[in-house]
């Protein structure tokens, strides 16, 4: 896992994640399966990648709810003081800060030319 405030997960939101998953499969081999250790959530499948060491990420099934995505999420100390700084700086939020049921807590925000991207912690033990 990387450092705080460095990039320590990626998700790929589809409303079609057969075709994703396809796409995925054929261009760079990667496969996803279900982890109940990142979440629980059927919808939410993690990628295995060429990289075993690399950068992990998901396959989310976002059922039509929320736009289509790639995004990158960054490591943070504290959810909601980096939304807090995100406002500050002139950003937005856009999906609040909430926790998964497997105890990773994460926020979607907009930079200040609209990028989205998100922020998380890892589950405390």
């Amino acid at each position: 896992m990387t450092g705080i405030n460095g990039i320590g997960w990626f998700e790929i939101g589809t409303d079609n994640p057969a075709a994703a998953k396809k796409f995925y499969g054929d261009v760079f081999g990667w496969t996803v399966a279900q982890d109940e250790t990142k979440s629980p959530d059927p919808a939410y499948q993690i990628f295995t990648t060429g990289d075993r060491e690399g950068l992990r990420g998901a396959l989310f099934d976002n059922k039509g709810t929320a736009p289509n995505h790639a995004i990158f999420s960054v490591l943070v100390d504290d959810v909601n003081l980096a939304c807090d700084r995100t406002e500050a700086a002139g950003g937005k939020i856009l999906v609040a800060p909430q926790t998964n049921p497997v105890g990773v807590r994460f926020a979607h925000i907009l930079d200040p030319s609209g990028n989205h991207f998100s922020v998380f912690t890892t589950p405390t033990t």
